[in-house]
């Protein structure tokens, strides 16, 4: 009681406390806020909320141009004739010869190596852009500038300006008894349009299938990189590895310098053959010397024509991808008129390139990877990559398209998964799940197969399974998903790792 007597304010400090507070509600903090800064706040606001309309319309617009175009001959399907996509070029003035190109073929690797390559170049200050497929997430990663996805503004510009002349060409072909262009073949030619008009000094171009008749094949490239060739896309490629390595040369010409990653004994004679009769020179003497794991990677030594590259820091994971650093490194050398590329320019684009969706890590607790493997060569380098950097328990969850060999991929994994889970995926291509079950039960064992339909509660089933198998395991158990880049993309969705705009059917 005295305390609380002792510290109450007498009569003057009564007064003086009136005083400041009327002075304060006096003052401009309580007169209102200045009309100019109310006026700045409610115009900002507006911007904002025009801006999100206008890029809420530019993405409906986006949608709308992929479904039209989607509704197209489906990419899957070569037709053998470069005519329509020539044809269109031709009308545009040939925007395809305004810069020079590197051209990446092959059954696996493609896309990271036409990742690594874009980053050497960027690094030596050049401006680039890549053209690659299937898309993960959104279908404008398939055209990049300068390392980045094309915005939704200029794919709706790049449309309206080849539009008319894919109509034209449509337009010809029809007359004719032919077909329209097809899915791939627009995106070939929106592409190369792009890349003009940006413009870039090179572009790095992956095939959409095979090479001779794939509609990327009307450039004429000064460096063709020929990457591991195996099986897979037999019903339009052939089913013998020497006809699938026919039709991905036909992307080497005269004067070109052509990249030959390691091959088959019969692929790589095929290939000196093929170097010989059209005058291309041929380099292939490139090697890994070594490679270790490391934080974020590995830590890769590297042996070109042009130099040794020592303790070059690659983030991505696998064996596999350091030979196809190799590879790229070798193509941009050879670019360049074969000199050493300086070390410091090699580590800065390979430690800073990423590859999504191949043995990339989603989410750490619990540990879910993503990989795009979907045929047997890509499963077997998977499942090396598996075993060197992920040595805990693992469950698979598998989905695939019906046109691959899942009994080959099943084969080549079911030596590291203690359980696979098997999904269903959206599409018409895509097997249907009971015959999926059906070939997993015969190589897995009905003991060790889930069919689980939905795709993230069949992971949430695999990450159940894989924290049971082991307990006591010093490495931490892991999910896997794979068997098709679009399964890929969706379970990266899902997991926060990429936004779907628009689904691949």
């Amino acid at each position: 009681m005295n305390d609380a007597m002792d510290s109450a304010p007498t009569p003057d400090e009564i007064d003086e406390t009136g005083e400041a507070l009327a002075a304060l509600f006096a003052s401009p903090l309580f007169a209102g806020p200045d009309p100019s800064v109310v006026s700045d706040i409610k115009d900002e606001d507006e911007r904002e909320t025009a801006q999100w309309v206008e890029d809420a319309e530019i993405q409906e617009r986006v949608r709308e141009i992929y479904l039209s175009i989607v509704a197209r001959a489906p990419e899957h399907k070569v037709q053998p004739s470069l005519d329509r996509v020539r044809r269109a070029l031709d009308l545009m003035g040939n925007p395809q010869h305004s810069f020079r190109v590197i051209h990446i073929t092959g059954t696996n690797g493609k896309t990271s190596t036409a990742r690594m390559v874009e980053a050497l170049l960027r690094e030596r200050g050049l401006r680039t852009g890549r053209f690659t497929s299937p898309h993960l997430n959104s279908v404008r990663e398939r055209i990049s500038i300068d390392g980045m996805a094309i915005s939704a503004t200029d794919f709706v510009q790049t449309w309206e300006d080849v539009a008319p002349f894919i109509e034209m060409v449509d337009a010809e072909s029809l007359a004719q008894d032919g077909p329209r262009m097809s899915f791939f073949e627009v995106f070939t030619v929106m592409a190369y349009s792009a890349f003009a008009m940006a413009p870039v000094d090179v572009a790095v171009v992956e095939v959409g299938m095979g090479g001779r008749w794939d509609a990327t094949n009307v450039i004429d490239a000064d460096v063709a990189m020929i990457m591991p060739i195996a099986h897979d896309h037999e019903k339009w490629l052939g089913h013998d590895l020497t006809d699938i390595a026919f039709e991905k040369l036909g992307i080497v010409k005269p004067g070109t310098i052509m990249i030959l990653a390691p091959q088959d004994p019969e692929v790589r004679a095929m290939a000196y053959e093929h170097a010989h009769r059209v005058h291309a020179t041929l380099i292939d003497n490139f090697e890994v010397i070594s490679h270790e794991a490391a934080v974020g990677g590995q830590l890769i030594s590297l042996r070109t024509p042009a130099a040794v590259y020592e303790d070059i820091p690659l983030a991505m994971l696998g064996a596999y991808q350091a030979q196809n650093a190799a590879a790229a490194l070798t193509a941009v050398e050879a670019f360049f008129g074969g000199s050493a590329i300086p070390g410091d320019i090699v580590e800065h684009a390979l430690m800073s390139t990423s590859s999504p969706g191949r043995l990339e890590v989603v989410k750490s607790s619990p540990l879910i990877i993503v990989d795009a493997a979907h045929n047997p060569a890509g499963a077997k380098v998977t499942r090396e990559g598996l075993e060197e950097y992920f040595p805990g328990p693992r469950v698979a969850v598998f989905s695939a398209m019906a046109d691959k060999d899942v009994e080959g991929i099943l084969t080549e994994l079911e030596p590291v998964f203690h359980t696979i889970v098997v999904t269903e995926m959206a599409g018409d291509r895509a097997m249907d799940i009971d015959d999926l079950t059906e070939i997993a039960t015969d190589i897995f064992g009905e003991d060790r197969v889930r069919v689980v339909g939905e795709l993230l509660d069949a992971i949430a089933t695999a990450a159940d399974i894989a924290e049971t198998v082991d307990p006591d395991a010093i490495a931490p158990a892991s999910v896997t998903v794979l068997g098709s880049i679009m399964l890929g993309g969706q379970a990266r969705a899902l997991l926060g790792a990429g936004p779907v705009d628009i689904e691949l059917d």
